[in-house]
C-alpha cells in the first residue's frame, strides 16, 4: 500500500496587523493625511498589499456609515443653514460693536468681501 506523505504547508512571510490598524491607515489615506508611498515605507508593507487594502477595504468604509446620498446631501443642507446663521449672527455683532465703539475694525482684519457685508449690516442697523 502506497502511503501519502503530508507536505508542511506553505508558511506566510507577511506580518499579521490587525483590521482597525488596515482601516486607519485607509483612513490616513483617504483622507489625504500621508500617501500610499510614505504609509508604505513607514511601516514597511507593499505598496501593493496597501492598494489591495483599499480595493477590499474602502467600501467596508462607505458602507460603515450607513448614510444614502439624499440623508448626507439633507444633513449637509442643514450644516449649510446653521453656519450661516452662525455667520450673520457673528456679523451683526461685529457690526453693533463698530457701531457702539466708532472703530471699523472688520475692514483691517476681515477680507473684503465680509467687511462689505458688515458695512451693509451696519446701514440697515441705522435706519
Amino acid at each position: 500500500m502506497d502511503t501519502q506523505k503530508t507536505q508542511a504547508c506553505r508558511k506566510r512571510n507577511g506580518k499579521q496587523v490587525s483590521f482597525d490598524f488596515k482601516l486607519s491607515l485607509i483612513d490616513e489615506i483617504s483622507n489625504g493625511l500621508i500617501s500610499a508611498n510614505y504609509a508604505s515605507k513607514k511601516y514597511n508593507i507593499s505598496r501593493s498589499t496597501i492598494a489591495y487594502w483599499i480595493k477590499k477595504l474602502s467600501c467596508f468604509e462607505q458602507t460603515k456609515e450607513g448614510m444614502s446620498k439624499n440623508d448626507e446631501i439633507k444633513k449637509l443642507k442643514e450644516r449649510i443653514e446653521e453656519l450661516e446663521f452662525i455667520k450673520d449672527f457673528q456679523q451683526d455683532m461685529i457690526a453693533e460693536f463698530e457701531k457702539v465703539t466708532g472703530e471699523e475694525l472688520s475692514k483691517k482684519f476681515l477680507p473684503e468681501h465680509l467687511a462689505k457685508e458688515i458695512q451693509r449690516k451696519k446701514k440697515k442697523l441705522t435706519k
